[in-house]
This record gives structure tokens, sequence and C-alpha cells, in this order.
């Protein structure tokens, strides 16, 4: 394929970032955009080539386009990304993937069947400050992990039809799932609606991993301040990764603990603190969205795996589910 032409269902928040980066593009052209709301459809008056509708159908009917992105609330995920499918769209989905892990397992199976490119949105893994984390940890920079501290905290926006685990936890796990090596083996979570009627609008997971790595994740939609602050502890150095820095996001310090030989007591080691430099490694300036909008243009052009394919969408929402049913038990352990 020289050209791909896409069509994209949901213009709101995400869906216009979306459509903007596809215009970004020389190779790609937008075809239509598709949103239940009219007001969303006013986007005709800013790019008046576009086609627009309110009837997903259209999208799936019209043998021009080649691909789908879908920006929608997640209990539209299933039937929009399984029909885009079944009419013969490589398709390109906002997290999480689907509302079930069924429901996900179904439409791997159909893009495979099909031979079709399925990609889930998890933006942050193609963010320059966590591809640089993955990078730091394959090189063993850090040494043994020894733990993941995520704070992911902001007022609102409250979702209708998930929670915040599976709003905002869903970022770490992704991120999660890309750089650490070690297998999750249980998950627990606790958590509270403080809104009739309304989803939990704050939780706390802990992960526990088959070595001493433990992870902890902290989300809130009632937070007075906005906050997106990881640290990520090893053996040698420790990572603070802050998302809303502007610049030198992430942190490298070189501080840790070395154990000594106690000579009084052979059976107590004594603990000796160890500080270095901090080092700020530079990072690209390419906005992650592009990035991975690029990469689901090439995995259709060159039939490739996607970094973040239906798979990967798959082992975030089954931590999703297990930390969901930890927390309707008041933090039962969950075994993966």
């Amino acid at each position: 394929m020289d050209a791909i032409n896409i069509g994209v269902i949901g213009y709101g928040y995400w869906g216009s970032k979306m459509v903007r980066n596809f215009l970004q593009m020389s190779d790609i052209t937008v075809v239509a955009i598709c949103d239940l709301q009219p007001s969303q459809l006013r986007t005709k008056v800013q790019y008046p080539n576009i086609e627009v509708t309110r009837n997903s159908q259209d999208l799936f009917k019209n043998p021009k386009i080649d691909a789908i992105a879908i920006a929608t609330p997640v209990s539209s995920h299933f039937y929009l990304t399984l029909k885009a499918l079944q009419t013969g769209k490589h398709v390109l989905v906002s997290k999480p993937l689907t509302a079930t892990s069924e429901q996900a397992q179904r439409l791997i199976e159909e893009a495979d069947r099909r031979q079709l490119i399925l990609m889930v949105d998890h933006t942050f893994i193609y963010s320059s400050a966590v591809r640089k984390i993955q990078e730091l940890i394959n090189n063993k920079e850090l040494a043994d992990i020894y733990y993941y501290d995520s704070v992911r905290v902001n007022l609102g926006l409250f979702q209708y039809d998930v929670n915040v685990i599976w709003d905002l936890a869903v970022h770490d796990l992704a991120i999660m799932d890309f750089v650490l090596s070690s297998q999750l083996i249980a998950v627990s979570a606790v958590g509270m609606s403080h809104i009739q009627g309304m989803p939990e609008n704050i939780g706390y997971l802990t992960l526990f991993f088959d070595n001493n790595l433990i992870a902890h994740i902290h989300v809130n939609w009632l937070a007075p301040v906005k906050t997106r602050q990881t640290i990520i502890g090893g053996e040698l150095k420790m990572i603070v990764y802050d998302d809303l820095e502007t610049s030198g996001k992430v942190k490298v310090y070189d501080k840790g603990i070395t154990l000594v030989k106690n000579t009084k007591n052979i059976y107590q080691p004594l603990v000796d603190y160890r500080t270095g430099n901090i080092w700020i490694p530079q990072l690209d300036l390419i906005e992650p969205l592009y990035r991975e909008i690029s990469h689901f243009i090439d995995c259709i052009k060159l039939n490739k795996c996607p970094l973040t394919d239906g798979r990967n969408g798959l082992r975030v929402i089954r931590i999703l589910e297990a930390a969901t049913k930890s927390m309707k038990e008041q933090g039962k352990l969950i075994e993966l």
C-alpha cells in the first residue's frame, strides 16, 4: 500500500487528537469521521474534505476505507471493533481494548483469521520517556528491580461505564507490561465510590511478581491536583518519572543501599547508604500519539505485529478484571 484511507469513530477529546495526527502524515487520508453527537460533527467546518456521519455503518460499508480508529466509550469497543474487522478494516482502538477478556479474545481470533491488524491505543508505550525507561532497565542500569510505585490522580473526568482503575490504572499496567520482564502472579485492590450510582472513583492496587518485585498504583478522580508520578526502585539506581514535567520527565538517581558485614554480629549486616549523581537523559519531542499512529500505519503496510497488539491488550484486561474482583471482595488476593 502506498496510501492508507482512514475512518475515525468518536470525535471527542481523544478522537480529535487522532484526526489531527493522521492529517500530519502524507501517506494517510482521513476519509470520514463518525460521532453520535451533532455538536462534534462541526469538524465539517474545519476539514471540508472529510465526510461526517452519525452512523458508524457508513464507515464499515465504505470500500475506500482501509482502517478505522475507534475513540469511543469502552462499552462500545467490542461491537465497533468486531464490525470493523468483519468488514475487512484494520483497527486502532483506544484503551482498554474491551470490557471483558472474553471479548478481547474474540477480537484477537477475528483479526488473526482475517489477517488484519488489531492494535490497542496504549499511548504511553510510544512516549520517549517510557521508551527510555525500558532501555535503562533492559541495559541493567538499575540491576534488579525492587518496586514500581505510581500516583495517577486528578479532579475528573468521571466515566460512567468504567471505574477509575479501568480509566487510569490501565496506563501503568500497560507500562509495566512493556518495561518489566518479571511475571505477575497476583493482584490485590481496594476502592470506593463517593458518588451514588457511579463506579469507584478512587483505587489502590498492589501487584505481586515472581521475585521480590512489588508494584503499587494509586488512582483517583477526586484529587485537588493532577499528579502523574512514578518511582521505579532498583538495586543500583532509581528512576523518577513525572509525566507533567515539560522537561526532565525522567530522572535517574544513583542512590541505593549496600549491605556490609557487621564485625560484631555476622548475622546482622549493616546498611550503608549510597548517594551519587542525578542524570536527566535527553528525550526526543515526538508526540507519543504521532509515533503510535506511524507504527500502526507501518504495521498495515508491512503486515507486521504491532507493539501493542490485541494480546497485549488482553494481558492488561485480565489484570483489570482481577483487580476489579479483588476490589469487590475488599482487597482479596487474586492469583493470575
